[in-house]
Protein backbone atom coordinates (compact mmCIF):
# COMPACT_ATOMS: atom_id res chain seq x y z
CA UNK A 1 0.00 0.00 0.00
CA UNK A 2 1.34 3.32 -1.13
CA UNK A 3 1.34 5.94 2.05
CA UNK A 4 -0.81 9.23 2.07
CA UNK A 5 1.16 11.90 0.73
CA UNK A 6 0.92 15.53 1.43
CA UNK A 7 2.66 18.96 0.68
CA UNK A 8 3.91 21.66 3.01
CA UNK A 9 6.56 23.93 3.64
CA UNK A 10 7.67 24.17 7.27
CA UNK A 11 9.74 21.12 8.76
CA UNK A 12 7.37 19.67 12.33
CA UNK A 13 10.39 19.44 14.55
CA UNK A 14 7.87 16.32 16.42
CA UNK A 15 8.17 14.30 13.48
CA UNK A 16 10.77 11.87 11.74
CA UNK A 17 12.79 13.50 8.90
CA UNK A 18 14.84 12.56 6.38
CA UNK A 19 16.24 14.40 3.30
CA UNK A 20 18.97 14.29 0.41
CA UNK A 21 22.10 17.04 -0.21
CA UNK A 22 25.02 17.31 -2.25
CA UNK A 23 27.09 18.92 0.04
CA UNK A 24 26.82 19.32 4.11
CA UNK A 25 27.14 22.68 3.70
CA UNK A 26 23.57 22.61 2.55
CA UNK A 27 21.64 21.15 5.88
CA UNK A 28 22.25 24.61 7.89
CA UNK A 29 18.74 24.83 8.75
CA UNK A 30 18.70 22.07 10.40
CA UNK A 31 20.00 22.13 14.19
CA UNK A 32 22.76 19.64 14.47
CA UNK A 33 24.58 19.50 17.80
CA UNK A 34 28.75 20.06 16.88
CA UNK A 35 29.14 15.95 17.68
CA UNK A 36 26.33 15.30 15.35
CA UNK A 37 27.27 17.30 12.35
CA UNK A 38 31.19 15.47 12.93
CA UNK A 39 29.40 12.35 12.89
CA UNK A 40 26.96 13.28 9.88
CA UNK A 41 30.81 14.46 7.92
CA UNK A 42 32.38 11.30 8.47
CA UNK A 43 29.58 8.55 7.34
CA UNK A 44 28.51 10.37 4.18
CA UNK A 45 32.04 10.67 3.33
CA UNK A 46 32.52 7.09 3.78
CA UNK A 47 29.12 5.60 2.90
CA UNK A 48 26.80 8.58 1.42
CA UNK A 49 24.30 8.24 3.70
CA UNK A 50 23.38 8.21 7.44
CA UNK A 51 20.88 8.55 10.28
CA UNK A 52 20.95 9.90 13.92
CA UNK A 53 18.69 8.89 16.32
CA UNK A 54 17.20 11.84 18.01
CA UNK A 55 14.40 9.88 20.59
CA UNK A 56 11.79 10.13 20.10
CA UNK A 57 12.15 10.95 15.98
CA UNK A 58 15.35 10.32 13.80
CA UNK A 59 17.01 12.08 10.86
CA UNK A 60 17.89 10.50 8.03
CA UNK A 61 20.33 12.08 5.35
CA UNK A 62 21.62 11.01 1.97
CA UNK A 63 24.35 12.43 0.06
CA UNK A 64 24.90 12.86 -3.89
CA UNK A 65 27.65 12.81 -5.47
CA UNK A 66 27.68 15.46 -8.35
CA UNK A 67 30.93 14.08 -10.14
CA UNK A 68 28.68 11.72 -11.92
CA UNK A 69 26.35 12.03 -14.59
CA UNK A 70 22.54 13.63 -14.22
CA UNK A 71 20.97 10.20 -14.67
CA UNK A 72 23.53 8.22 -12.26
CA UNK A 73 22.63 11.98 -9.52
CA UNK A 74 18.90 10.83 -10.31
CA UNK A 75 19.67 6.81 -8.95
CA UNK A 76 21.74 7.56 -6.44
CA UNK A 77 18.81 9.61 -4.95
CA UNK A 78 16.56 6.43 -5.65
CA UNK A 79 18.77 4.53 -3.78
CA UNK A 80 18.84 6.56 -1.22
CA UNK A 81 15.42 6.30 -0.87
CA UNK A 82 15.69 2.45 -0.61
CA UNK A 83 17.69 3.32 2.22
CA UNK A 84 15.68 5.53 4.08
CA UNK A 85 12.58 3.17 3.73
CA UNK A 86 15.01 0.26 5.55
CA UNK A 87 15.55 2.97 8.20
CA UNK A 88 12.33 3.93 8.85
CA UNK A 89 10.93 0.16 8.73
CA UNK A 90 13.42 -0.55 11.59
CA UNK A 91 12.20 2.26 13.38
CA UNK A 92 8.35 1.43 13.16
CA UNK A 93 7.56 5.05 12.34
CA UNK A 94 4.67 5.45 10.25
CA UNK A 95 4.85 8.89 9.44
CA UNK A 96 7.81 10.50 8.02
CA UNK A 97 8.74 14.28 6.76
CA UNK A 98 10.73 14.24 3.51
CA UNK A 99 12.77 17.11 2.39
CA UNK A 100 15.10 18.71 -0.25
CA UNK A 101 18.27 20.40 0.39
CA UNK A 102 19.38 20.37 -2.93
CA UNK A 103 16.93 20.26 -6.65
CA UNK A 104 13.33 19.20 -6.93
CA UNK A 105 14.47 16.83 -9.71
CA UNK A 106 16.75 14.47 -6.51
CA UNK A 107 13.84 14.84 -4.18
CA UNK A 108 11.07 13.28 -7.05
CA UNK A 109 13.92 10.37 -7.02
CA UNK A 110 14.27 10.07 -3.61
CA UNK A 111 10.26 10.02 -3.44
CA UNK A 112 9.99 7.51 -5.90
CA UNK A 113 12.77 5.25 -4.64
CA UNK A 114 11.34 5.00 -1.27
CA UNK A 115 7.65 4.08 -2.79
CA UNK A 116 9.11 1.65 -5.03
CA UNK A 117 10.80 0.01 -2.33
CA UNK A 118 7.72 -0.22 0.08
CA UNK A 119 6.41 -3.45 -2.45
CA UNK A 120 5.80 -6.85 -1.11
CA UNK A 121 4.68 -9.98 -2.38
CA UNK A 122 3.17 -11.94 0.79
CA UNK A 123 -0.02 -13.04 -0.60
CA UNK A 124 0.79 -16.49 -0.14
CA UNK A 125 2.07 -16.42 3.36
CA UNK A 126 0.48 -17.24 6.45
CA UNK A 127 2.62 -14.26 8.34
CA UNK A 128 2.13 -11.22 6.28
CA UNK A 129 3.94 -7.81 5.77
CA UNK A 130 2.64 -6.28 9.24
CA UNK A 131 4.69 -2.88 8.92
CA UNK A 132 3.51 -0.10 6.84
CA UNK A 133 4.23 3.42 6.60
CA UNK A 134 0.65 5.49 6.51
CA UNK A 135 1.80 8.78 5.90
CA UNK A 136 4.68 11.30 3.94
CA UNK A 137 5.07 14.73 4.40
CA UNK A 138 7.34 16.37 1.80
CA UNK A 139 8.25 19.88 2.46
CA UNK A 140 9.17 21.39 -0.46
CA UNK A 141 7.91 24.41 -2.17
CA UNK A 142 9.11 23.46 -5.49
CA UNK A 143 7.54 19.82 -6.28
CA UNK A 144 3.93 19.57 -7.94
CA UNK A 145 1.16 17.94 -6.81
CA UNK A 146 1.16 17.01 -10.47
CA UNK A 147 4.62 15.54 -10.67
CA UNK A 148 3.75 13.54 -7.24
CA UNK A 149 0.77 12.29 -8.31
CA UNK A 150 2.69 10.52 -11.63
CA UNK A 151 5.26 9.22 -9.08
CA UNK A 152 2.67 7.32 -7.02
CA UNK A 153 0.57 5.98 -10.40
CA UNK A 154 3.91 5.10 -11.88
CA UNK A 155 4.65 3.25 -8.84
CA UNK A 156 1.11 1.66 -8.73
CA UNK A 157 2.00 0.41 -12.01
CA UNK A 158 5.12 -1.24 -11.47
CA UNK A 159 3.48 -3.16 -8.26
CA UNK A 160 1.14 -4.21 -10.61
CA UNK A 161 3.83 -5.92 -13.54
CA UNK A 162 5.25 -7.00 -10.18
CA UNK A 163 2.40 -8.79 -9.05
CA UNK A 164 1.74 -10.50 -12.42
CA UNK A 165 5.26 -11.93 -12.34
CA UNK A 166 5.44 -13.41 -8.99
CA UNK A 167 1.68 -14.77 -9.33
CA UNK A 168 2.43 -18.34 -9.82
CA UNK A 169 0.94 -20.47 -13.31
CA UNK A 170 -1.01 -22.45 -10.38
CA UNK A 171 -3.41 -18.49 -10.81
CA UNK A 172 -1.97 -17.31 -13.29
CA UNK A 173 -3.59 -18.98 -16.34
CA UNK A 174 -3.68 -16.82 -19.79
CA UNK A 175 -7.49 -16.62 -18.74
CA UNK A 176 -7.10 -15.36 -15.64
CA UNK A 177 -4.48 -13.14 -16.96
CA UNK A 178 -6.75 -11.24 -19.41
CA UNK A 179 -9.35 -11.08 -15.69
CA UNK A 180 -6.42 -9.07 -14.04
CA UNK A 181 -6.33 -7.11 -17.19
CA UNK A 182 -9.91 -6.06 -16.94
CA UNK A 183 -9.43 -5.33 -13.34
CA UNK A 184 -6.68 -2.89 -13.68
CA UNK A 185 -8.61 -1.13 -17.48
CA UNK A 186 -11.99 -0.95 -15.13
CA UNK A 187 -9.35 1.24 -12.34
CA UNK A 188 -7.73 3.13 -15.19
CA UNK A 189 -10.35 3.20 -17.57
CA UNK A 190 -8.76 1.60 -20.92
CA UNK A 191 -10.81 -0.94 -23.12
CA UNK A 192 -9.78 -4.41 -23.15
CA UNK A 193 -11.45 -6.74 -25.83
CA UNK A 194 -10.01 -10.64 -24.69
CA UNK A 195 -9.94 -12.99 -28.33
CA UNK A 196 -10.77 -16.87 -26.82
CA UNK A 197 -9.75 -20.01 -28.54
CA UNK A 198 -12.67 -20.41 -30.88
CA UNK A 199 -12.15 -16.66 -32.48
CA UNK A 200 -8.20 -16.85 -32.59
CA UNK A 201 -8.84 -20.11 -34.37
CA UNK A 202 -11.00 -18.50 -37.35
CA UNK A 203 -8.24 -15.72 -37.31
CA UNK A 204 -5.18 -18.64 -38.14
CA UNK A 205 -2.66 -17.42 -35.23
CA UNK A 206 -0.68 -20.57 -35.62
CA UNK A 207 2.19 -19.42 -33.46
CA UNK A 208 -0.40 -19.23 -30.51
CA UNK A 209 -2.26 -22.09 -31.55
CA UNK A 210 0.99 -24.21 -32.00
CA UNK A 211 2.61 -23.32 -28.68
CA UNK A 212 -0.66 -23.78 -26.76
CA UNK A 213 -1.26 -27.02 -28.05
CA UNK A 214 0.20 -29.42 -25.13
CA UNK A 215 -1.87 -26.91 -22.35
CA UNK A 216 -4.97 -27.69 -20.70
CA UNK A 217 -5.96 -24.17 -20.45
CA UNK A 218 -6.63 -22.01 -23.80
CA UNK A 219 -4.94 -19.17 -24.67
CA UNK A 220 -5.93 -15.70 -25.10
CA UNK A 221 -5.18 -12.58 -26.89
CA UNK A 222 -5.82 -9.50 -25.16
CA UNK A 223 -6.01 -6.41 -26.95
CA UNK A 224 -5.81 -3.18 -24.31
CA UNK A 225 -6.66 0.39 -25.65
CA UNK A 226 -6.02 3.88 -24.28
CA UNK A 227 -7.16 6.35 -26.92
CA UNK A 228 -8.52 9.85 -25.16
CA UNK A 229 -9.98 12.50 -26.86
CA UNK A 230 -6.96 14.47 -26.97
CA UNK A 231 -4.88 11.84 -28.35
CA UNK A 232 -1.76 14.03 -30.00
CA UNK A 233 -0.97 10.87 -32.34
CA UNK A 234 -3.14 10.21 -35.33
CA UNK A 235 -1.66 6.58 -35.49
CA UNK A 236 -1.76 3.89 -33.00
CA UNK A 237 1.51 3.58 -31.00
CA UNK A 238 1.53 0.04 -30.47
CA UNK A 239 3.13 -1.87 -27.31
CA UNK A 240 3.25 -5.63 -27.86
CA UNK A 241 4.09 -8.25 -24.38
CA UNK A 242 5.36 -11.37 -24.97
CA UNK A 243 2.48 -13.62 -22.26
CA UNK A 244 3.99 -17.05 -21.91
CA UNK A 245 2.29 -17.38 -18.20
CA UNK A 246 4.95 -20.32 -17.63
CA UNK A 247 7.19 -22.26 -19.97
CA UNK A 248 8.66 -25.73 -19.28
CA UNK A 249 10.31 -25.11 -22.84
CA UNK A 250 7.58 -27.88 -23.91
CA UNK A 251 9.02 -31.08 -25.35
CA UNK A 252 12.34 -29.42 -25.66
CA UNK A 253 12.02 -29.77 -22.20
CA UNK A 254 14.43 -27.18 -19.70
CA UNK A 255 16.56 -27.99 -16.94
CA UNK A 256 14.44 -27.07 -13.38
CA UNK A 257 17.29 -25.64 -11.66
CA UNK A 258 18.05 -22.14 -12.21
CA UNK A 259 15.67 -22.59 -15.28
CA UNK A 260 12.30 -23.63 -15.66
CA UNK A 261 11.92 -22.97 -11.89
CA UNK A 262 11.52 -19.24 -12.52
CA UNK A 263 9.64 -19.70 -15.85
CA UNK A 264 6.49 -17.83 -14.11
CA UNK A 265 8.42 -14.83 -15.30
CA UNK A 266 8.05 -16.12 -18.63
CA UNK A 267 5.35 -13.42 -18.89
CA UNK A 268 7.72 -10.45 -17.54
CA UNK A 269 6.99 -8.40 -21.10
CA UNK A 270 3.30 -8.73 -20.96
CA UNK A 271 3.48 -7.58 -17.95
CA UNK A 272 5.35 -4.53 -18.75
CA UNK A 273 3.16 -3.83 -21.61
CA UNK A 274 0.27 -3.96 -19.37
CA UNK A 275 1.18 -2.10 -16.83
CA UNK A 276 2.40 0.82 -19.18
CA UNK A 277 -1.04 1.26 -20.72
CA UNK A 278 -2.18 0.96 -17.05
CA UNK A 279 -0.12 4.22 -16.16
CA UNK A 280 -0.71 6.24 -19.65
CA UNK A 281 -4.59 6.04 -18.63
CA UNK A 282 -3.84 6.98 -14.99
CA UNK A 283 -2.09 9.70 -15.77
CA UNK A 284 -4.20 10.40 -18.32
CA UNK A 285 -1.36 10.63 -21.20
CA UNK A 286 -2.47 12.22 -24.19
CA UNK A 287 -1.49 9.27 -26.50
CA UNK A 288 -3.25 6.71 -28.22
CA UNK A 289 -2.11 3.32 -27.22
CA UNK A 290 -3.08 -0.12 -28.02
CA UNK A 291 -1.38 -3.21 -26.35
CA UNK A 292 -1.26 -6.49 -27.75
CA UNK A 293 -0.93 -9.48 -25.24
CA UNK A 294 -0.81 -13.24 -26.45
CA UNK A 295 -0.74 -14.87 -23.90
CA UNK A 296 -0.58 -18.72 -23.05
CA UNK A 297 1.58 -21.60 -21.08
CA UNK A 298 3.68 -24.02 -22.79
CA UNK A 299 3.56 -27.39 -21.80
CA UNK A 300 4.66 -31.14 -22.95
CA UNK A 301 1.23 -32.60 -23.35
CA UNK A 302 1.30 -35.63 -25.73
CA UNK A 303 -0.63 -33.05 -28.04
CA UNK A 304 1.86 -30.80 -27.63
CA UNK A 305 4.01 -29.00 -31.17
CA UNK A 306 7.23 -30.97 -31.62
CA UNK A 307 10.31 -30.00 -33.06
CA UNK A 308 9.94 -31.00 -36.87
CA UNK A 309 6.47 -29.42 -37.64
CA UNK A 310 5.66 -27.18 -39.70
CA UNK A 311 2.85 -24.19 -38.87
CA UNK A 312 1.55 -21.57 -40.47
CA UNK A 313 1.38 -17.90 -38.93
CA UNK A 314 -1.34 -15.40 -38.92
CA UNK A 315 0.06 -14.02 -42.20
CA UNK A 316 0.99 -16.62 -43.60
CA UNK A 317 4.23 -17.28 -43.35
CA UNK A 318 5.39 -21.41 -42.68
CA UNK A 319 7.65 -22.18 -39.93
CA UNK A 320 9.76 -25.07 -39.30
CA UNK A 321 10.11 -26.21 -35.67
CA UNK A 322 13.47 -26.69 -34.65
CA UNK A 323 12.93 -26.14 -30.97
CA UNK A 324 9.50 -25.71 -28.43
CA UNK A 325 11.32 -23.91 -26.31
CA UNK A 326 11.43 -21.23 -29.11
CA UNK A 327 7.95 -20.38 -28.29
CA UNK A 328 8.38 -16.92 -27.52
CA UNK A 329 9.15 -15.57 -30.86
CA UNK A 330 5.79 -17.58 -32.44
CA UNK A 331 3.35 -16.07 -30.56
CA UNK A 332 5.01 -12.70 -30.75
CA UNK A 333 5.20 -12.82 -34.23
CA UNK A 334 1.39 -12.92 -34.31
CA UNK A 335 0.98 -10.29 -32.80
CA UNK A 336 3.39 -7.99 -34.74
CA UNK A 337 1.53 -9.19 -37.73
CA UNK A 338 -2.25 -8.47 -36.08
CA UNK A 339 -0.46 -5.36 -35.32
CA UNK A 340 -0.36 -4.00 -39.01
CA UNK A 341 -4.28 -3.72 -39.01
CA UNK A 342 -3.73 -0.24 -36.87
CA UNK A 343 -1.08 1.30 -39.62
CA UNK A 344 0.96 2.19 -36.44
CA UNK A 345 3.17 5.24 -36.24
CA UNK A 346 5.59 2.70 -33.89
CA UNK A 347 5.40 -0.67 -32.61
CA UNK A 348 7.66 -2.00 -29.46
CA UNK A 349 7.94 -5.35 -28.41
CA UNK A 350 8.55 -6.60 -25.14
CA UNK A 351 9.90 -9.91 -24.15
CA UNK A 352 11.61 -12.39 -21.58
CA UNK A 353 12.89 -14.07 -24.87
CA UNK A 354 16.59 -15.42 -25.02
CA UNK A 355 18.87 -16.62 -22.75
CA UNK A 356 21.55 -14.44 -24.44
CA UNK A 357 20.00 -11.83 -24.01
CA UNK A 358 20.80 -12.22 -19.70
CA UNK A 359 24.44 -13.26 -21.03
CA UNK A 360 25.08 -9.97 -23.06
CA UNK A 361 23.57 -7.36 -20.45
CA UNK A 362 23.22 -9.49 -16.88
CA UNK A 363 20.25 -8.03 -15.06
CA UNK A 364 21.75 -4.51 -15.34
CA UNK A 365 19.99 -3.45 -18.89
CA UNK A 366 17.73 -5.40 -21.18
CA UNK A 367 19.35 -5.44 -25.16
CA UNK A 368 17.21 -3.33 -27.79
CA UNK A 369 17.35 -3.48 -31.84
CA UNK A 370 15.02 -1.92 -34.07
CA UNK A 371 14.50 -0.21 -37.59
CA UNK A 372 13.38 3.55 -36.36
CA UNK A 373 16.50 5.13 -34.95
CA UNK A 374 14.84 8.58 -33.69
CA UNK A 375 12.58 6.31 -31.40
CA UNK A 376 15.21 4.39 -30.28
CA UNK A 377 17.59 6.99 -29.23
CA UNK A 378 14.41 8.56 -27.03
CA UNK A 379 13.67 4.60 -25.85
CA UNK A 380 17.41 4.42 -24.29
CA UNK A 381 17.18 8.25 -23.20
CA UNK A 382 14.09 6.89 -21.17
CA UNK A 383 15.95 3.93 -19.99
CA UNK A 384 18.61 6.48 -18.85
CA UNK A 385 15.86 8.46 -16.63
CA UNK A 386 14.61 5.19 -15.23
CA UNK A 387 17.46 3.42 -14.93
CA UNK A 388 16.02 0.52 -17.01
CA UNK A 389 18.97 0.67 -19.18
CA UNK A 390 19.39 -0.61 -22.68
CA UNK A 391 22.28 -2.03 -24.90
CA UNK A 392 21.65 -1.59 -28.60
CA UNK A 393 22.56 -4.20 -31.20
CA UNK A 394 22.27 -4.28 -34.56
CA UNK A 395 19.89 -6.14 -37.09
CA UNK A 396 22.88 -7.03 -39.73
CA UNK A 397 20.96 -9.38 -42.34
CA UNK A 398 24.00 -12.19 -41.70
CA UNK A 399 21.55 -12.37 -38.61
CA UNK A 400 18.84 -14.14 -40.64
CA UNK A 401 20.59 -16.46 -42.90
CA UNK A 402 20.46 -19.07 -39.95
CA UNK A 403 16.85 -18.85 -39.96
CA UNK A 404 16.28 -20.60 -43.15
CA UNK A 405 14.50 -23.54 -43.57
CA UNK A 406 14.69 -25.92 -46.59
CA UNK A 407 10.99 -27.03 -45.84
CA UNK A 408 9.32 -24.00 -44.78
CA UNK A 409 9.28 -19.98 -45.09
CA UNK A 410 11.76 -19.93 -41.61
CA UNK A 411 12.86 -22.46 -38.90
CA UNK A 412 12.11 -21.01 -35.44
CA UNK A 413 15.94 -21.87 -33.79
CA UNK A 414 18.68 -20.11 -35.98
CA UNK A 415 22.26 -21.21 -34.30
CA UNK A 416 23.30 -20.88 -30.78
CA UNK A 417 25.62 -18.32 -31.39
CA UNK A 418 24.15 -14.69 -31.94
CA UNK A 419 20.71 -15.84 -30.44
CA UNK A 420 19.61 -12.59 -29.63
CA UNK A 421 20.25 -10.93 -32.69
CA UNK A 422 18.59 -14.03 -34.87
CA UNK A 423 15.33 -13.87 -33.06
CA UNK A 424 14.81 -10.35 -33.41
CA UNK A 425 15.74 -11.04 -37.03
CA UNK A 426 12.64 -13.64 -36.54
CA UNK A 427 10.47 -11.12 -35.59
CA UNK A 428 11.54 -8.26 -38.06
CA UNK A 429 10.14 -11.19 -40.89
CA UNK A 430 6.75 -10.14 -39.46
CA UNK A 431 6.81 -6.55 -39.22
CA UNK A 432 6.61 -3.24 -41.97
CA UNK A 433 6.72 -0.70 -39.38
CA UNK A 434 8.58 1.16 -37.10
CA UNK A 435 9.62 -1.33 -35.00
CA UNK A 436 11.74 -2.19 -31.56
CA UNK A 437 12.14 -4.91 -29.77
CA UNK A 438 12.94 -4.71 -25.96
CA UNK A 439 14.70 -8.90 -24.99
CA UNK A 440 14.37 -8.32 -21.51
CA UNK A 441 15.40 -11.82 -20.24
CA UNK A 442 17.66 -10.69 -17.78
CA UNK A 443 16.16 -7.61 -15.90
CA UNK A 444 12.61 -9.03 -15.35
CA UNK A 445 13.07 -11.06 -12.34
CA UNK A 446 15.62 -11.17 -9.59
CA UNK A 447 16.73 -14.14 -7.50
CA UNK A 448 17.80 -11.34 -4.84
CA UNK A 449 16.82 -7.65 -3.73
CA UNK A 450 18.96 -4.89 -5.24
CA UNK A 451 17.92 -1.53 -4.09
CA UNK A 452 14.39 -0.91 -4.64
CA UNK A 453 13.79 -3.75 -6.69
CA UNK A 454 13.02 -6.83 -4.92
CA UNK A 455 13.89 -10.47 -5.26
CA UNK A 456 11.08 -11.63 -7.37
CA UNK A 457 9.57 -9.51 -10.11
CA UNK A 458 11.19 -6.35 -10.78
CA UNK A 459 8.36 -4.48 -13.02
CA UNK A 460 10.98 -4.04 -15.65
CA UNK A 461 9.17 -2.24 -18.50
CA UNK A 462 6.39 -0.18 -16.76
CA UNK A 463 8.34 2.86 -15.95
CA UNK A 464 10.28 2.46 -19.03
CA UNK A 465 7.90 2.31 -21.37
CA UNK A 466 5.52 5.38 -19.71
CA UNK A 467 8.65 7.79 -19.40
CA UNK A 468 9.12 6.88 -23.23
CA UNK A 469 5.70 7.63 -24.11
CA UNK A 470 5.49 10.54 -22.37
CA UNK A 471 9.03 12.34 -23.87
CA UNK A 472 6.55 11.72 -27.41
CA UNK A 473 3.76 14.14 -25.49
CA UNK A 474 6.72 16.56 -24.65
Amino acid sequence: MIPKISVTTKIDDNISLAGICTSIDEIRSIKLSDSEKNYLSKKLEKEGDCSINRYPQFFFLGKIKTDVLPYQQIESARVAGTKLYDVVKASGETTLQLTNFCNVDLLAAFLEGLLLSTYSFDKYKKEKETYLLENLILVDKQISQEKINEIVNTTKATFAARDLVNEPLSYLTAGQFSVEIEKLGNEAGFSLEVFNKKKIEALKMGGLLAVNKGSIDPPTFNILEWKPENAKNKQAIVLVGKGVVYDTGGLSLKPTPNSMDYMKSDMGGAAGVVAAVYAAALNKLPLHIVGLVPATDNRPDGNAYVPGDIITMFDGTTVEIKNTDAEGRLILADALSYAKKYQPQLVIDCATLTGSADIISGPHAAVVMGNSPENMELLKQAGLNTFERLIEVPLWEEYAAPLKSPIADLNNLGTREGQTTIAGKFLEHFTDYNWIHVDMAGTAFRKEKDAYRPAGGTGFGARLLYDFLKSLVN
